[in-house]
C-alpha cells in the first residue's frame, strides 16, 4: 500500500496523539458515564481441563482458561478482570445476542466424544454482573469451529467449521439455548495454490490450502442472504437464506473468486450495506467489492503491509468503524494494525499503521462507544489497549497490557443500556 506522501507514520502517531489526549478531556466526565457495568468477554485458547465431559481436544495447548470476563472502565479503558468461564474446550470467537441477555462461543475443538466435529455453547448472561450461566453444548457440524454470528432475526447462529471445512445453522431456541442444527453445507471446488498470488517478495506463509477451510460466516444487512469464506478454496460463497425454516440455498452465481492462493479470511460490511471488504490471509491484502442482493463486483486491491515490506506475514481481522470513515486490519508477523481512510466511492487510502505492541495479533475490536480498540496478542499472552482518535482514526496506545493466556477474540456487553438497544 502506498501512503500519503504528505502523511509520515511518525507524523500520524504523533498527531492522533495529541488529538486523542484532548478527546479524552472531552469523553472522561464521570456525569456523562452511564450508571451500569460494561463488560467484556474474552475468548482463548484453552488446555484440556481433569473434569471435563468426554469432550476432547486434538489442537496444542493454550494458555487460556476459558471466556475471561472483565469490567471496563469507560473513561481509560482499562480491564479489571472479575471471573472465568473455565472451558477447556477453546471457546476462541464469542458473539452475544443483541439484547445482551446470551452468549454463544465455537469452541475450537477437532473432536466431540467419538465424533470428529467440534461444540458450540450457549450461555445466559446475568443481568447484574455479567457472569455467564452455561445452558447447552450442541455439534458444531464439522471439526474445529472458529467463527459464530447471529441472524438479524436472532433465531439463527451460523457457525464455520475451519478443520471440517463446512458451514451450519443452528437454531436459537426461545430460551435461549441451540437446538440440533437445521443445515449444514460443505464447500467444494479447486484448492488454491501454495503461494499466494499477492504474497510479499520471500513470503513463505501458507496456512490453508491442504483442504477446504471456512473461516467465517454471517448474514448480510438484509438478512436475506448468507455469505462465507473458504480459504482454501479462495472463495466467498453466497447463499440465500430461508429464515422460517433455517436453510441456505446456493445464489446465482454462488461464489466469487479471490485471487489464487491469497486465503480470504475475514469480510466486514460498510455501514452502508453497499460495500464489503475482504481480508486475504495470505495475500496480506484487502479486496474492495460493491454489494447489491447477494452480488459482489470487485473493484479495487490493496496491500495492508508498507512499501517494500518482505518476508512472510498473515492477516487477521479486518473492521470499519461505526462511523464508516476508516477502515483497520490486521497483520501477524509484522504486528501491525494498518489503517485506511475509506473514500466517497469506497475506496482505501492508507494513512499508516500501528505496532500492536505484542506478537500475532489474531483480533481486535472496538468498544461500544467507539472509544478504544482493543487488540488481542495471540502469542504475547495479554490485550493492548489503544485510543481511538475520531478525527484521524490513528491509535495511541495507552500504556495498559491486560494479562490473558492466548486470547482470540473480544466481545461487550453493555449493562447500562436498556434490552435490545
Amino acid at each position: 500500500m502506498s501512503p500519503s506522501p504528505h502523511l509520515s507514520r511518525r507524523w500520524f502517531l504523533k498527531s492522533s496523539a495529541a488529538l486523542a489526549s484532548s478527546q479524552a478531556l472531552a469523553t472522561s466526565s464521570p456525569a456523562a458515564a452511564p450508571p451500569g457495568p460494561l463488560l467484556a468477554y474474552v475468548g482463548t485458547f484453552s488446555s484440556p481441563l481433569r473434569d471435563m465431559l468426554p469432550t476432547q481436544v486434538d489442537l496444542p495447548p493454550g494458555n487460556g482458561r476459558g471466556i475471561h470476563l472483565f469490567q471496563v472502565d469507560r473513561s481509560s479503558g482499562a480491564l479489571r478482570p472479575v471471573g472465568v468461564s473455565e472451558m477447556g474446550t477453546s471457546p476462541s470467537c464469542l458473539v452475544p445476542n443483541a439484547a445482551g441477555s446470551h452468549l454463544y462461543s465455537a469452541n475450537e475443538t477437532e473432536r466431540l466424544g467419538d465424533t470428529k466435529e467440534g461444540s458450540v455453547s450457549a450461555f445466559a448472561v446475568n443481568p447484574a454482573d455479567g457472569q455467564l450461566k452455561l445452558l447447552n453444548e450442541v455439534p458444531s457440524g464439522g471439526a474445529g469451529p472458529t467463527y459464530v454470528s447471529i441472524h438479524p432475526s436472532g433465531r439463527f447462529l451460523f457457525v464455520a467449521n475451519y478443520f471440517g471445512g463446512s458451514v451450519s445453522v443452528l437454531p436459537i431456541l426461545q430460551d435461549g439455548s441451540l437446538g440440533p442444527a437445521t443445515d449444514t453445507k460443505v464447500a467444494a471446488g479447486s484448492l488454491g495454490p501454495k503461494k499466494a498470488t499477492s504474497a510479499p517478495p520471500g513470503s513463505f506463509a501458507f496456512s490453508g490450502h491442504d483442504r477446504t477451510h471456512a473461516h467465517m460466516i454471517q448474514a448480510d444487512p438484509s438478512g436475506h442472504f448468507v455469505l462465507h469464506v473458504d480459504l482454501g478454496l479462495d472463495r466467498i460463497f453466497v447463499w440465500k437464506f430461508d429464515a422460517q425454516k433455517g436453510i441456505l440455498t446456493p445464489h446465482d452465481p454462488p461464489a466469487v473468486a479471490l485471487p489464487p492462493g491469497d486465503g480470504p479470511r475475514h469480510f466486514h460490511f460498510h455501514p452502508n450495506g453497499r460495500w464489503l471488504y475482504s481480508i486475504q490471509e495470505e495475500g496480506s491484502n484487502i479486496v474492495h467489492f460493491d454489494y447489491n442482493a447477494g452480488h459482489l463486483t470487485p473493484r479495487l486491491t490493496v496491500s495492508t503491509l508498507p512499501p517494500g515490506f518482505a518476508g512472510s506475514n498473515f492477516c487477521s481481522e479486518i473492521l470499519v468503524s461505526a462511523d464508516g470513515r476508516f477502515l483497520y486490519a490486521g497483520n501477524r508477523l509484522h504486528d501491525s494494525i494498518a489503517i485506511f481512510s475509506i473514500g466517497e466511492t469506497g475506496a482505501l487510502t492508507a494513512l499508516g499503521e500501528e505496532w500492536t505492541r505484542g506478537n500475532y495479533p489474531r483480533s481486535f475490536n472496538f468498544d461500544p462507544r467507539g472509544q478504544f480498540l482493543y487488540c488481542c496478542n495471540q502469542r504475547a499472552d495479554h490485550l493492548a489497549t489503544f485510543r481511538v482518535d475520531p478525527s484521524s482514526g490513528g491509535l495511541q496506545f495507552t500504556g495498559q497490557y491486560t494479562p490473558v493466556g492466548n486470547p482470540s477474540c473480544i466481545v461487550f456487553l453493555d449493562l447500562a443500556k436498556p434490552p435490545g438497544n
